[in-house]
């Protein structure tokens, strides 16, 4: 929950229905075909993270916007939770590369509304729905720096790729000194007490100037 916003308590039980177990497997279901029925249409495509909190004048907002925007020139649609911050800034840089921008709205106590950069939204009330759609739909994962909502995207992808439960895939972490203390964390405590092994080490990749983003994508696939 974001500090300073004043947020509405009983958004999320609306509807009656939503409080019965067995009633609320529709609205999953509506939410998956929903999803399916649009994103399957858009072609290849590469789902960008990164922190709702970053102001448009901040260095990290901007290096996200060149980002999205060689991405969508490498022609792949850009796909964003559609919130400010450096999700804006993805879809911004998408949209400026006259590629596809879309925006995987999620409806929280504190609502967020789309930003003006997205030209296809979706709208989610499950987590766990929307998050299927960034993975199924996607080519490869961005991670831009972020906090909770961005470390659970990056972990779940790692981790989907650690147990084989999807086929491997470009998971880039962009901007090195900010991942730095947690790749070190990983390797100096994780790794050392046999948690994960070597190779889990190696599941994702490092980018620190947007150009090398877009031409890592290109470089898996083309030895894929």
């Amino acid at each position: 929950m974001v500090k300073g916003k004043s947020c509405s308590k009983d958004i999320l039980a609306k509807e009656d229905f939503t409080k019965e177990d067995t009633w609320r497997i529709f609205r999953i279901m509506s939410e998956f075909v929903d999803g399916f029925e649009v994103l399957s249409k858009v072609g290849k495509a590469v789902s960008i993270f990164g922190s709702a909190q970053t102001k448009p004048d901040a260095q990290f907002y901007k290096l996200a916007e060149e980002v999205a925007y060689y991405i969508a020139k490498a022609g792949y649609a850009v796909i964003t939770g559609s919130g400010p911050g450096l999700m804006e800034a993805a879809n911004k840089g998408a949209r400026r590369a006259q590629g596809l921008s879309i925006g995987l709205n999620i409806h929280l106590p504190c609502e967020q509304k789309p930003n003006k950069y997205v030209d296809t939204v979706l709208g989610f009330r499950y987590f766990f729905v929307r998050k299927v759609m960034f993975v199924k739909y996607a080519k490869a994962f961005v991670i831009l720096p972020g906090g909770y909502g961005t470390l659970d995207e990056f972990f779940e992808a790692i981790t989907l790729i650690q147990t084989e439960r999807i086929a491997k895939f470009p998971v880039i972490l962009f901007n090195s000194q900010y991942w730095k203390p947690l790749l070190e964390w990983l390797k100096s405590t994780v790794y050392r007490h046999g948690n994960i092994s070597k190779e889990d080490l190696e599941l994702f990749v490092l980018a620190d100037e947007p150009k090398q983003v877009a031409l890592a994508i290109k470089k898996f696939y083309a030895q894929a």
